[in-house]
């Protein structure tokens, strides 16, 4: 069944005809396809319909839809094989989820939503509907013509589809259409077939490409901060006692749900010893002493690395690997550093972060990998065994799994659990493309299009194929040392026992949603619970809209994945943090914001920006599925506008890079929301090797 729903692999651009009935979108199609010298496919509806009509007298039932989903994508994977570069498509599955949920039955079949929702076309054509209503057999609304439009409109804007609304006669529409249209073709003229190899090893398809060009061309712009979500205002304290009975709730829990602890492993660390590099390259040891290097450069980094390294975990092991008998202060750490970071010695310039000994005990060094395995000891164990999983760089694969044996049998027995540990690496296809300032595809000197890592935001997709009932999330270089790790643990089981608690309400207010009995009484109480306990925003007039028309919107809005997110008091770390923002459409909802999305010339956002109370420590706890244990499609609940372009050079040239939504930033923008004051001490990154000499990571 799930085969005669999906898409079968293409290049071909494709482009909808999407909107109510009677809107001209038959013709369109027509026409579009004779210009552009192409196939069209009909809509298969209208052909298994007029038979139904013909032989029982009867319009579209709701056990119909399926049966025309199948032959909808049947006639178009058959005719992308005959078109010419562009197909159009009369109609698609997520029309047909539209009228299953506002026509027929309130919602949609799980299998016809899952493809409508999957199945990808480049551009939607919107048809308004100030065309004149012509009836036939099969069209019997026209009275509802308004309401539909804005349904169709509404669904586009909610899974985040590349649309344009087309309004006016049949020619102002062809030429609206035709304008949008060549944007998609285009690039298309620069693509050879080695162009097109390379894509398809990759596993990107054209489209992305067109879209990121795209974006390019259009830029992204800075979020409109509204005011900064503060204690009583988008964040919740909790007192000892609440703390308390949000432990017991997922303690009581915790022994019929899943867990997962998802951790972020990637990181070189490379960024972390910058400073330590350009000293070994900058200092000569036999030309100046120490003192004259460090009061020549004001080199405040090399000065608190020199004065505080016997404090390293690392230490004793690189004392006893170079020989300093004799030598000044400044040949003693140049030899220090050397060792430390060069392939000759210990490499660790180029281990990842996570393998890098941290923290220091009478029984010998752990890594933050360790440090991972004991926290989730502690709060991600279910009936003695834990599940974690490492998103880490494909060169360090065999680094990360011999870390394991060494580290889990070791913490094992300490805490008497079993560890599952699971592996992924950042997937090529969320590579993104880079393009010169001419907005084409930067080429490499052998030709080949430039696509560069897309960020850690790329690592939704590293989530999406995960599926738990809690997942906790914490970067690698998040650890602390073992005398913190009842506070850290606390502080998870406070956020764990907040999901809990609102999920399942949520879960209670959804079910009642698809069911035919919600009062109006039970209409405000899930609004006010979207409001209050889940910080969801609604537009304008919603208390005036029809008993059905707030169904709808209450049913979206709450059928979304949770994440709850510790926040920490903001002490001048730089990063993001927590914000309400407004959106172009003038949506209000609350989002971890990073400095880079904030117009730094505007007075008033950066007014904003320097008022916020709180820092995101990245230390989040997710909730992926509905009420019926079904998982969410993450993809559905990014936004796309939320990236980065950068500017970079390559080979002397300039170049700008685009970097995807921050993982917790906006590819989680759809989400629902709760932030959550935790303690400082659950926050303790390491972004430079001296963040080592920090009291919280000396044990």
């Amino acid at each position: 069944m799930e085969e005669k729903l999906k898409q079968e692999p293409s290049n071909i651009v494709k482009v909808v005809l999407f909107g109510p009935e009677s809107t001209g979108k038959t013709t369109l199609a027509k026409q579009l396809a004779t210009h552009y010298k192409t196939a069209w496919v009909p809509e298969y509806a209208r052909e298994y319909l007029q038979d139904k009509w013909d032989r029982e007298q009867k319009t579209c039932e709701p056990k119909d839809l399926l049966p025309i989903a199948e032959g909808q994508i049947k006639l178009e994977n058959s005719l992308t094989k005959k078109a010419n570069q562009i197909l159009f498509c009369d109609t698609d599955l997520l029309e047909t989820k539209v009228y299953s949920e506002a026509y027929y039955i309130g919602n949609c079949d799980p299998l016809l939503e899952k493809y409508a929702l999957s199945n990808t076309y480049h551009l939607y054509l919107l048809t308004n509907i100030d065309t004149p209503w012509e009836a036939d057999d099969l069209r019997d609304k026209p009275n509802e013509r308004e309401k539909m439009f804005q349904y169709f409109h509404d669904t586009l804007k909610r899974y985040h589809r590349n649309f344009l609304i087309l309004s006016g006669s049949k020619e102002e529409r062809l030429k609206n259409a035709i304008e949008h249209i060549e944007k998609l073709l285009k690039p298309m003229i620069d693509f050879s077939d080695k162009d097109l190899k390379q894509l398809e090893n990759k596993g990107i398809l054209k489209e992305k490409v067109f879209s990121q060009i795209e974006t390019f061309k259009e830029g992204i712009p800075f979020v409109n901060l509204e005011k900064a979500a503060i204690v009583g205002e988008g964040i919740s304290r909790f007192s000892d006692d609440e703390q308390k009975g949000l432990i017991s709730n997922f303690e009581n829990a915790r022994s019929k749900l899943s867990l997962l602890k998802f951790v972020p492993a990637s990181g070189a660390a490379s960024r972390m010893f910058k400073a330590m590099f350009n000293f070994i390259d900058a200092y000569k040891p036999a030309k100046e002493s120490l003192l004259e290097y460090i009061t020549r450069t004001d080199d405040k980094a090399v000065r608190q690395f020199v004065d505080g390294m016997e404090q390293l975990p690392f230490y004793d092991l690189i004392l006893g690997r170079i020989t300093i008998e004799g030598a000044s202060d400044g040949e003693k750490a140049y030899a220090f550093v050397k060792e430390m970071l060069t392939e000759e010695g210990l490499n660790y310039g180029f281990f990842p972060k996570g393998l890098l000994p941290f923290h220091k005990y009478s029984s010998g060094s752990a890594t933050p990998f360790e440090e991972h395995l004991k926290e989730a000891a502690l709060y991600a164990k279910t009936e003695g065994e834990a599940n974690l999983h490492f998103t880490i760089s494909e060169q360090h694969d065999t680094m990360f799994k011999e870390e394991q044996t060494s580290a889990a049998s070791r913490v094992s027995s300490n805490t008497n659990t079993s560890f599952n540990v699971s592996y992924s690496n950042q997937k090529s296809a969320t590579d993104t493309l880079a393009v010169d300032m001419n907005n084409e595809p930067f080429r490499n000197s052998d030709g080949s299009i430039l696509f560069r890592p897309g960020g850690h935001g790329a690592l939704i997709e590293n989530l999406n194929d995960q599926d738990a009932d809690i997942i906790f999330i914490k970067n690698i270089d998040n650890v602390v040392i073992e005398k913190n790790l009842a506070v850290v643990s606390d502080s998870k089981k406070v956020l764990a026992g907040i999901l809990l608690e609102k999920q399942a309400k949520a879960f209670e207010y959804a079910e009642l949603l698809e069911g035919t009995s919600s009062t109006s009484e039970d209409l405000e109480s899930i609004f006010n619970f979207l409001q209050v306990e889940l910080n969801v925003r609604f537009s304008g007039g919603f208390e005036t809209k029809s008993v059905t028309d707030k169904i709808t919107e209450l049913r979206e809005k709450i059928n979304r994945p949770i994440r709850v997110c510790g926040m920490v008091k903001n002490e001048g770390e730089p990063g993001g943090g927590p914000f309400w923002i407004k959106d172009g459409s003038g949506a209000i909802s609350l989002q971890i914001i990073e400095s880079a999305q904030i117009d730094m010339n505007d007075a008033s956002q950066v007014s904003i920006l320097q008022n916020s109370t709180h820092f995101n420590p990245v230390d989040l706890v997710c909730g992926i599925r509905n009420y019926k244990g079904q998982k969410y499609n993450l993809l559905d609940y990014v936004d796309a506008k939320q990236g980065f372009i950068t500017g970079k050079t390559k080979e002397g040239k300039d170049l700008k890079a685009l970097e995807l939504p921050g993982l917790w930033n906006g590819a989680m923008a759809y989400w629902n929301t709760i932030f959550v004051e935790v303690p400082l001490v659950t926050f303790n990154p390491v972004k430079t090797v001296n963040d080592l000499l920090k009291p919280s990571h000396q044990a």
